[in-house]
């Protein structure tokens, strides 16, 4: 999402930058050019000329024409107007101080509800709450079972009655088990339909005024565009959300619902669904995402991931083992594994500043299936050739391709980039202790 508006914006103002000092004609093309990129990426036409026009005066009263680094300032200006745009206050959860906290999630059906209820339970419960999940969706069978199968494998329990006692009466009986049971967080899966109608927005406001829930999200799919807007302002208008949990955020749709949705209906986005396993959920940031628009990266979120996802520990043991030259095809095959936790090659990328066009260019599919080969001819090798691949022969290689189903001409680029690995590390360590002297 965003790559096509991500690399528009970045030319742009890159354009900007390159200029000593920047003129009402040259300013007004640029923001002519950030126009075009908004509403080809799909932001509704109201809200981009809002966001245009308060970029226009906040230049103005800035006076970006007249300073020494008009494009650089420029830049922050939009920065700043994308992150208002997004929701700059606070998208974090409100919980009680004492008693249950009731979060409720409402969609239309086919927007992922259930698997969200799961992921945002499953972060809770990493984040120190003591989540207990309630299946408020009767009228399919298949939700209350697929609900019971998630919660089990995040280990949360999932209170259900079945479909024949009254959703109302299950929410409410199900607060009140909660209550006993010492639980300080519910969640409530609620029913879908196709399309909004008068029989689900009944239902939806019955549970809310029986159990008044602190905070009512929103399910949509980012890949519907502009329809994420109108439903929004659907929802909204009776059960008064609090926040939206956007699916499908690593897709390849455009990103203008993401940009509008907020600044249309007043309601912040604070979860982001990014893929399909049960983690893949993450607490929205607006000024990260805007800086990821601005080709500017996340280092916060690239640091916050690798924290998540790596064994810190091992990570620290293969350095120090890498710096002082003891670096082996275990270590290389540690690396490897640890790296692929983190996810695609080109969303890393993308978190890094500077590295946005890298990441457009990168096969992910690609880059996956040879980090697997190597992967396999690794595993193929005895613990002394992984040790020591130097004593390696030609049949030991014949032996290694076979195994592993690729070729000896893949085993021997392994071995020499190994080796060129091992050397530069050295080098980089040679050089460490000598300034060390």
């Amino acid at each position: 999402m965003f790559d096509s508006l991500q690399e528009k914006l970045t030319k742009t103002l890159r354009n900007v930058q390159g200029k000593g000092k920047l003129s009402e004609r040259n300013m007004e093309e640029t923001l002519k050019e950030i126009r075009v990129a908004l509403l080809e990426s799909d932001v509704n036409y109201t809200v981009v000329k809002n966001f245009l026009e308060k970029v226009r005066q906040e230049s103005i009263g800035q006076d970006v024409l007249n300073s020494v680094e008009p494009g650089q300032l420029l830049v922050k200006i939009v920065h700043d107007e994308i992150v208002d745009l997004l929701g700059a206050e606070d998208t974090a959860l409100h919980f009680k101080e004492e008693g249950i906290t009731g979060i409720m999630l409402v969609g239309l059906q086919g927007t992922g509800k259930t698997t969200q209820a799961a992921k945002l339970a499953a972060l809770l419960k990493k984040q120190g709450r003591k989540p207990m999940l309630i299946a408020g969706d009767i009228i399919r069978p298949a939700a209350i079972e697929q609900l019971q199968t998630l919660g089990k494998q995040i280990d949360v329990e999932v209170y259900s009655e079945g479909t024949d006692v009254p959703v109302v009466r299950q929410v409410v009986s199900g607060m009140e088990y909660a209550a006993k049971k010492g639980y300080d967080t519910v969640l409530i899966d609620t029913a879908g339909r196709l399309q909004i109608d008068e029989v689900l927005m009944q239902e939806l406001k019955d549970i809310q005024d029986a159990v008044h829930p602190e905070e009512i999200l929103l399910t949509v799919d980012a890949m519907t565009g502009q329809d994420v807007v109108n439903v929004a302002s659907a929802f909204h208008e009776l059960l008064q959300l609090t926040g939206l949990i956007l699916t499908k955020f690593d897709g390849d749709s455009k990103g203008g619902s993401a940009l509008s949705v907020k600044a249309v209906t007043g309601v912040p986005i604070k979860f982001a669904g990014v893929g399909e396993k049960i983690s893949d959920l993450e607490t929205f940031h607006p000024d990260r995402l805007a800086q990821r628009i601005l080709g500017m990266g996340d280092v916060v979120s690239f640091v916050e991931k690798a924290q998540e996802e790596i064994d810190m520990k091992k990570a620290e043991e293969t350095a120090n083992r890498l710096m002082a030259g003891k670096f082996t095809m275990d270590d290389l095959l540690n690396s490897i594994e640890q790296s692929r936790k983190m996810g695609p090659i080109s969303s890393l990328l993308r978190m890094l500043p500077g590295m946005s066009e890298m990441a457009g260019t990168v096969n992910d599919q690609a880059a996956d299936e040879e980090l697997k080969k190597v992967k396999a001819i690794i595993q193929s090798m005895t613990p002394a050739e992984r040790e020591d691949p130097s004593i390696m022969r030609s049949s030991h290689k014949r032996r290694i391709a076979a195994g592993s189903g690729t070729s000896v001409d893949a085993v021997n680029k392994l071995c020499n980039q190994y080796d060129r690995m091992k050397k530069m590390f050295k080098n980089v360590s040679s050089m460490g202790s000598m300034f060390k002297l």
